[in-house]
């Protein structure tokens, strides 16, 4: 029990539509921190890219998460910002959404990993 109260856990952060904020907060991810503060924030059509923005950054911030998913169409709106972002962590996941499927091309991290590797190096 002691070993277990030493260890500090990190979150997961969920930057989505409604349905999947839900999804994961049903999942256990839902926490708010001493500051009263969220590790997670619903999106809405109502909702300004500047406050999609102001979350991820304040997220990037937190010493807590470690994860940040997002959904790809929202991701999209920020790209300048989560590109300019090239710390490991908090690492940034693109997720699809019900209304909107994942596309790999543009997936920044999918794209920074395939430019490591080059295509012949991997047949041999």
């Amino acid at each position: 029990m002691a070993l277990h109260s030493a260890i500090k856990g990190k979150l997961i952060s969920v930057i989505g539509d409604e349905d999947t904020c839900v999804g994961f907060l049903l999942g256990g991810i839902g926490e708010i921190n001493k500051n009263r503060h969220p590790n997670f924030m619903v999106v809405d059509k109502n909702t300004a890219v500047s406050e999609i923005e102001d979350c991820f950054k304040r997220f990037l911030k937190r010493d807590d998460i470690d994860i940040i998913l997002i959904n790809q169409n929202y991701a999209e709106l920020i790209r300048h910002v989560i590109d300019a972002h090239t710390s490991p962590v908090p690492a940034v996941l693109e997720i699809p959404s019900k209304d909107h499927p994942y596309d790999a091309s543009k997936d920044s991290i999918l794209r920074r990993a395939r430019g490591m590797f080059n295509p012949e190096d991997l047949v041999r």
